[in-house]
């Protein structure tokens, strides 16, 4: 029952990357591909209908941890404090941007908003790769199922690292560039006309630079993390979780050449998909790696909550999350094809 859990929080949380992660790639990509007034708006509508219900799916992830692996939750929540915080406050900021943009027609009060807008998914989308960074490396985890640190001291690892170090700052640059190309892939399927032209040459650029921070960045796993690779690879199932990664890195590109949008979206989901899958079949059992000692690591049998609790709680998941895809399938089929500027749904 513990690992059909972790492999739920997985699910829950992929779910939420691939959906948000368009969200954040529009605000990161907001002021570079949209010009004047009008093409912002049409950037804004883009994401306006989904772009809450998306991020619906972080709470329903932070709601799964608590119950599943409440100690996991526990130790993270107090240990990552600050970042939390920060990814609290840029949530508001997001949403209050989104919000707010365009109920006044002042150019500096849309202005104001628009950068609202970019700056908070732009460091939101480098905070939450920080954050998996972090679950790669390990953290100074204690015996008593606890941990603390500064956000950063020397952006050296050791075994008391800050939040923040070289190879954290790497995987977040990684996060951004992933986002930022997945939001372009979306809004070269969304929009028309000049958002589109620009965020398909935008798209183009953005996922060469992918594929050479993900070189970089799996290069220094192996060293960082010299366990998961390996693991990796002695788990047949997770095998073809490798070539979903290389298919859709390889479908981006060739969807883009050949001018198809959707199929080139749809490739930068299976990307987005291999690489968090695979990434959870190198870490399990683990949910956090102690950097002071191995004994201290929280796993999925030691963090879990009860088996009563976890055999009910399936129980509620199942039809919860059932009624959760049909309402996002109504919702994408609802506001399927092109949007314009006057596409506002009320933003």
């Amino acid at each position: 029952m513990e690992t059909l859990w972790f492999w739920i929080l997985g699910v829950m949380l992929s779910v939420y990357v691939v959906l948000d992660g368009f969200d954040l790639g529009a605000g990161i990509l907001h002021q570079f591909v949209a010009k004047t007034d009008e093409e912002r708006r049409t950037v804004i509508a883009s994401i306006g209908p989904v772009w809450d219900g998306n991020e619906v799916w972080l709470l329903a992830s932070g709601g799964m941890l608590v119950f599943a692996f409440p100690k996991a939750y526990a130790a993270g929540f107090s240990g990552f404090y600050m970042p939390l915080m920060m990814v609290l406050w840029l949530l508001v900021l997001r949403g209050i941007s989104i919000e707010f943009r365009s109920k006044e027609e002042n150019t500096l009060w849309r202005s104001f908003f628009d950068g609202v807008f970019s700056f908070s998914s732009i460091l939101l989308a480098i905070v939450l790769g920080a954050a998996l960074g972090n679950i790669l490396r390990g953290v100074p985890l204690m015996k008593s199922g606890y941990f603390s640190g500064p956000l950063f001291t020397n952006f050296r690892m050791g075994p008391t690292p800050g939040i923040l170090d070289w190879y954290t700052v790497l995987v977040g640059l990684l996060t951004f560039f992933i986002l930022a190309g997945h939001g372009a892939l979306y809004l070269n399927w969304k929009t028309a006309g000049p958002v589109q032209a620009r965020s398909r040459a935008a798209a183009q650029r953005l996922w060469l630079v992918v594929i050479a921070l993900a070189l970089l960045a799996t290069y220094f796993t192996s060293i960082v993390n010299t366990s998961l690779y390996p693991t990796v690879l002695s788990r047949p199932y997770a095998w073809p979780l490798l070539l979903l990664i290389v298919g859709g890195l390889a479908g981006v590109f060739i969807n883009l050449k050949r001018g198809r949008e959707l199929p080139a979206f749809l490739s930068s989901v299976a990307y987005i998909i291999g690489m968090l899958a695979s990434t959870a079949a190198g870490v399990y059992p683990n949910l956090l790696v102690s950097t002071l000692d191995p004994a201290y690591n929280l796993t999925v049998f030691n963090a879990a909550s009860g088996p009563l609790s976890q055999a009910v709680g399936l129980k509620w998941w199942i039809p919860a999350i059932l009624l959760a895809l049909g309402y996002f399938t109504y919702l994408f089929y609802s506001f399927r094809g092109k949007v314009t500027a006057e596409d506002t749904y009320g933003h």
